[in-house]
């Protein structure tokens, strides 16, 4: 019979909780645009055992396909290494710089302020500077994964991680990952 008072106190507590949790909805619709921006940390890991970090900025349009799926299109470019250079002794395939470009799908939890998203991206790869001899292009990649908080109907903060595969040279760059904070206006909703 003790029982009771403790399961209906818990059982209010998490009534409360849950209820303070449930903000009003972020209400995505089809049709609905977004431009971003984001500015953050890049890691490039070269051949096997090399490491680089550096900074990165990159824009991003969104399209509202349906209310769970964005055609997304990036762009970005970061600055991978500030030590690289020119030397007979240093391997030519350290880049200073990596631009890139992709379009693809992600698919979006819009259920609180807070959206959750991931997603996949079709990506194009320009590597240059730094101890290469030319710049490089290969084809690959993106994972995508997001947090966004809906601060209102037209403007949303969060945070991106993408992780990068160059598909044409992953043997010498196997892993290329970004972590951005990103602001975003929106409109047609």
């Amino acid at each position: 019979m003790q029982r009771r008072p403790i399961v209906a106190a818990a059982l209010a507590l998490v009534s409360v909780f849950a209820v303070s949790l449930a903000t009003a909805p972020a209400n995505a619709t089809e049709r609905q645009h977004a431009l971003g921006i984001g500015l953050g940390l890049t890691l490039l890991k070269v051949d096997a055992n090399a490491v680089t970090a550096g900074v990165g900025t990159g824009l991003t349009y969104s399209y509202g396909l349906t209310d769970q799926f964005n055609l997304v299109a990036e762009g970005g470019f970061a600055r991978v290494s500030f030590s690289e250079s020119q030397d007979a002794k240093a391997p030519h395939n350290r880049p200073t710089n990596v631009s890139n470009a992709g379009v693809g799908v992600t698919y979006v939890l819009d259920v609180l302020r807070w959206v959750p998203y991931f997603g996949v991206l079709g990506a194009g790869y320009v590597l240059n500077g730094g101890s290469m001899d030319k710049a490089k292009a290969v084809l690959g990649g993106q994972l995508a994964l997001g947090l966004d908080y809906k601060i209102d109907s037209s403007f949303t903060v969060g945070v991106a991680v993408r992780q990068h595969m160059l598909f044409g040279a992953i043997d010498t760059y196997p892993s290329y990952t970004t972590a951005f904070v990103r602001a975003e206006y929106v409109w047609g909703w």
